[in-house]
């Protein structure tokens, strides 16, 4: 049986600076993801030509610039992530290749061979962060989920979040009577989904 071998990662892109090359449909959806999760992400977009509805979020967010060119491998310079999703596969591939070349994760758009990571279905609540990943196979399957979970995931959740951050605080004892007293708590919650 076939099974996912991705490992999930929850990267602080505030922190890291990520391109994407597209200034389209794919590339308005690419960036819409990544603001959507974090807002402060610093993005550079680069295209000829961007759409209206891509012009206009970037507006709301000062940490994204737009590029009006067409894409050059110095472009590459000081990037941690790349995301491709221009109409022209051969550039998408010249992007995936240069980018190996300087060991920068890159994503072309709709071709999962030429992807170092994917970017999955996700649900926030609060402090609450779920990913959900189809191995590249469904995205409306991740989708379908990620509404599921949006719905059965109480929007209180952050409030249990943040009282059990402040029980930890008040924990003593070495790190194995810790995981033991937060197990313990936090077992009622597993029980609770069983009525």
């Amino acid at each position: 049986m076939e099974r996912n071998e991705l490992y999930p990662v929850f990267l602080k892109l505030q922190n890291l600076n990520t391109l994407i090359v597209g200034g389209g449909n794919v590339g308005l959806e690419k960036l819409s993801f990544l603001l959507k999760s974090s807002p402060n992400a610093h993005v550079e977009v680069v295209a000829p030509r961007f759409l209206p509805a891509l012009e206009a979020l970037v507006i709301e967010h000062p940490t994204v610039k737009l590029t009006y060119k067409k894409f050059n491998r110095w472009m590459l310079r000081k990037r941690h992530l790349v995301i491709a999703c221009t109409d022209d596969l051969k550039v998408n591939k010249r992007i995936f290749d240069l980018s190996r070349k300087r060991g920068l994760l890159c994503n072309i758009a709709d071709t999962p061979d030429l992807c170092d990571y994917y970017l999955g279905g996700i649900v926030t609540k609060g402090n609450v962060k779920i990913a959900i990943s189809t191995n590249g196979k469904s995205p409306t399957t991740a989708k379908r989920l990620r509404e599921f979970f949006e719905a059965v995931i109480p929007e209180d959740i952050n409030t249990m979040v943040e009282n059990l951050n402040e029980y930890r605080k008040t924990l003593t004892g070495d790190f194995q009577d810790k995981v033991n007293k937060m197990n313990e708590i936090t077992e009622t919650l597993k029980n609770k989904q069983n009525d």
